[in-house]
C-alpha cells in the first residue's frame, strides 16, 4: 500500500522555482542549439553550393572532398555576367541570416556569422559592376593562371588524375563562355585597351607553344608524367594505367587545349579596337562607385578614399625623411651601385628559408598542433620558362585546408634576384609570411572547428598585407645578420624604404588614375619628380596599374592597416603588449576584414578590464566577509 505523504508549502514553493529554472535553462539551451542549428546548416549549404561545379576550386580548397560530401563530376566553373537571380539569391542568403542571433552563436560561429553578412553585403553591392571586372587581364588572368593551376593539380588518387583529364577537356567550353563575356563587355563600351588585347594574344600564342606541344617538353606534358611518376612509385597505379593517361594528356593538349587558346587569341584580335578608354576606371561610367566597391572587396578595408590618401601621404613622408636622413648619416649609400649590392651569407634558398625560421622564433608562435614536432614541409621550384613573362616575381599556393603538409613556393627567375630580394621575397611567401599565416591560421581555425566556409572568403588586404607586413621586419633580419657591418646594415634599411616609398606612390597613383581620372602624362611628370625619369618606364607603370586596378593597394594598404592595428594594440593592451601576443592574435583571428579585426580587438580588451574589475569585486568582497 502506498502511503501518501503531503508536501509542506514551503517545498511546493521551492519545487516550482527549481521547475522554473529547469525550464528556463532548457529553453535557453533550444534557444542557443537553434540558432547553432541553422547556421551550421546554412553554412554547410552554402560552402557546397560554391564549390560545386567548380572542380579546381574544389580541389585547391579540400584534398579529400568525399569526407565533406562532394560527389560531382569534374567540372571547369561557368562564367558569365550576374544577373538580377544572383542579386535575389545574395538577398535570400542575408535574409536567412537575419533570422539567426550571432549572440547565440559560439565565438567562432558569431565571428564567421559577421564576416559573411559584411562579405555578402559587399557582394551585393557589386552586382550592377559585374561588366566591369576583368577574367582575362594580361598579368593575373585566367589564361596565365590555369595552366599554372594545372601543372600543380596534385595527384592523390586514381580519380585525381581521371577528374584533372576531364578538366582539360572542358577548356574549349570554358574558353568560349570567356569570350562571349568580352563580347558582352565590348558591347556595354567596357572591354580592355588595345595594349593589354594585344598582350592576350601573344599570351595565347606563346602559353601553349606549338613546338614544345609537338615535342612533348611543354611543362604541361612533363609535370603530369611527374605526378603520375609518383603514383607508379607507391604502387597506386599500373604502369598499363600510367602510360593510358600519358597517351590522353597528349591528346587533350594537342586537341583541345592548343585551339583553345587559339581560338581565345583569335576572338581578342576581332575585339581589339572595341576597346573605348585606354585609361583608369575614372573614364567610365560608374568608374568611380566601381573603384570604391574594388577597393573595399579586395582590401577589406572600410576607410574612404580621402582618408586612404591622407594615410598614404602621411606614410610617404615618413618614409621619405627617415631614407634622407639615413642617406646624411652614411653618405656612402648614393654611392653604391647595383653590382656592389652587399650579398647575404647563404647559398640556397632552403638556407635562407632556416635562417627566417630561427630569427622569427622569439615574436612568432610556434604552429598550433597537438604534435609538437609538427612542420610544414616547402618546396621550392622555379617558374617554367614559358610562363616567366606573365607570371609574378614569385608566389605561394595554398595548400588544401585538410592536407597543410605539403608548401610549395614558386620563384620566377627572369630577373634573376639579388639575395636580399630572395631573402625578403622568401620572407614574403615563406616565414614568416603566406606560408606561416596560412597554415599557422587554418591550423587554429581547424581546432576550433569553425566553418569551412571561411576558406572561401577571400581577404586580399589581409593575406598580402600581411605578407608585407613581414617582409618589412625581414629587413631588419638583414641589418642583424650585418650588425657589425654598419654601413651594409644600414644599406639594408635603405632597401626597405625605397621598397615603401615605391609601393606607397603606386598605390597614390592608382588612386589617381582610377577614382581622379589622371592621365599618362600626368603619371609621367609625378614620376619624374620621383626620379623616376624614363618614358618608357613610366608608360610601363601607368600601364599596369590601368590594367590591375587596386592591386597595390590591395599590398600597401593592407601593411597599413596592420601598422595602424598594432598601435592600437599597444594602447589597448599597454604594458601587456607583445609583438608575439598581437601576432597571435591576428592569426589566431584569420583571414578577416580590417573591421573585424580591429573590433575582436577591442572586445578582448574590453574582456580583460571586465575581469580585472570581477576580480577585485571578488576579492574586495572575501576581505570584507573575512573581517
Amino acid at each position: 500500500m502506498l502511503i501518501k505523504k503531503k508536501i509542506p508549502r514551503k517545498q511546493w514553493g521551492l519545487c516550482l522555482v527549481i521547475l522554473f529554472l529547469a525550464a528556463s535553462i532548457l529553453f535557453t539551451i533550444f534557444l542557443f542549439t537553434d540558432d547553432s542549428r541553422k547556421f551550421h546548416s546554412f553554412s554547410k549549404e552554402l560552402f557546397s553550393s560554391e564549390l560545386s561545379g567548380d572542380t579546381l576550386s574544389l580541389h585547391y580548397t579540400l584534398a579529400y572532398p568525399e569526407k565533406y560530401g562532394f560527389s560531382s563530376k569534374a567540372a571547369l566553373p561557368a562564367y558569365q555576367a550576374a544577373t538580377p537571380k544572383d542579386s535575389a539569391y545574395i538577398q535570400s542568403l542575408l535574409d536567412r541570416l537575419s533570422d539567426i542571433s550571432p549572440e547565440r552563436l559560439s565565438e567562432s560561429d558569431a565571428c564567421t556569422y559577421e564576416l559573411l553578412v559584411r562579405y555578402l553585403t559587399l557582394q551585393l553591392s557589386g552586382i550592377p559592376f559585374s561588366y566591369y571586372a576583368e577574367p582575362l587581364s594580361p598579368s593575373s588572368g585566367m589564361q596565365s593562371s590555369l595552366p599554372i593551376l594545372l601543372a600543380d593539380y596534385t595527384f592523390r588518387s586514381e580519380q585525381d588524375v581521371e577528374d584533372y583529364l576531364h578538366l582539360l577537356d572542358q577548356t574549349d567550353t570554358y574558353f568560349e563562355q570567356l569570350i562571349s563575356f568580352e563580347k558582352e563587355k565590348a558591347g556595354q563600351g567596357l572591354f580592355m585597351s588595345d595594349s593589354a588585347a594585344a598582350k592576350i594574344v601573344e599570351q595565347c600564342n606563346s602559353i601553349m607553344d606549338t613546338d614544345l606541344l609537338s615535342s612533348k617538353s611543354h611543362f604541361l606534358h612533363t609535370t603530369f608524367e611527374e605526378r603520375l611518376n609518383k603514383l607508379a612509385e607507391t604502387k597506386d597505379i599500373t604502369e598499363e594505367q600510367k602510360a593510358h593517361w600519358i597517351s590522353e594528356n597528349d591528346r587533350l593538349l594537342t586537341t583541345v587545349m592548343a585551339p583553345a587558346y587559339e581560338n581565345l587569341g583569335d576572338a581578342f584580335l576581332v575585339l581589339s579596337g572595341s576597346g573605348q578608354n585606354p585609361e583608369g576606371l575614372a573614364h567610365y561610367p560608374m568608374g568611380q562607385e566601381y573603384y570604391e566597391y574594388l577597393l573595399a572587396s579586395s582590401t577589406g578595408s572600410d576607410r574612404t578614399i580621402p582618408e586612404i590618401k591622407q594615410m598614404l601621404f602621411e606614410d610617404f613622408q615618413q618614409n621619405y625623411t627617415a631614407l634622407a636622413t639615413l642617406v646624411h648619416m652614411y653618405p656612402e649609400l648614393a654611392a653604391i651601385s647595383i653590382q656592389q649590392v652587399p650579398e647575404l651569407p647563404f647559398d640556397s634558398p632552403e638556407q635562407m628559408l632556416m635562417d627566417l625560421q630561427n630569427r622569427m622564433k622569439e615574436d612568432f608562435p610556434p604552429f598550433p598542433h597537438t604534435d609538437k614536432s609538427f612542420s610544414p614541409v616547402c618546396t621550392v621550384k622555379n617558374v617554367s620558362g614559358a610562363m616567366e613573362p606573365y607570371t609574378s616575381p614569385a608566389y605561394y599556393l595554398t595548400p588544401p585546408i585538410d592536407d597543410l603538409k605539403n608548401n610549395i613556393i614558386y620563384i620566377n627567375q627572369k630577373n634573376q634576384p639579388d639575395s636580399l630580394s630572395l631573402y625578403t621575397t622568401l620572407a614574403h611567401e615563406g616565414y614568416p609570411g603566406h606560408l606561416y599565416q596560412t597554415v599557422y591560421s587554418q591550423l587554429y581555425l581547424n581546432a576550433q572547428k569553425a566553418s569551412p566556409l571561411r576558406s572561401i572568403l577571400h581577404y586580399g588586404g589581409y593575406v598580402e598585407g600581411w605578407a608585407l607586413y613581414v617582409e618589412n621586419l625581414s629587413y631588419y633580419y638583414t641589418q642583424a645578420i650585418a650588425a657589425d657591418q654598419p654601413l651594409k646594415a644600414a644599406w639594408y634599411e635603405a632597401c626597405r624604404l625605397n621598397r615603401n616609398l615605391q609601393l606607397c606612390m603606386y598605390s597614390l597613383l592608382d588612386i589617381a588614375i582610377h577614382y581622379e581620372g589622371a592621365g599618362p602624362e600626368q603619371v609621367r611628370r609625378i614620376l619624374q619628380k620621383a626620379g623616376i625619369t624614363s618614358k618608357e618606364t613610366a608608360a610601363a607603370i601607368f600601364q599596369y596599374i590601368v590594367e590591375e586596378p587596386a592591386n597595390y593597394l590591395k599590398y600597401y594598404l593592407g601593411f597599413l592597416e596592420f601598422q595602424t592595428l598594432k598601435e592600437q594594440a599597444k594602447d589597448l593592451w599597454g604594458t601587456d603588449y607583445s609583438d608575439r601576443r598581437f601576432h597571435q592574435f591576428i592569426l589566431e583571428t584569420g583571414p578577416s576584414d580590417f573591421r573585424t579585426l580591429k573590433n575582436k580587438m577591442y572586445a578582448a580588451a574590453q574582456d580583460v578590464i571586465l575581469s580585472a574589475k570581477a576580480g577585485y569585486f571578488l576579492t574586495s568582497s572575501s576581505i570584507m566577509l573575512s573581517k
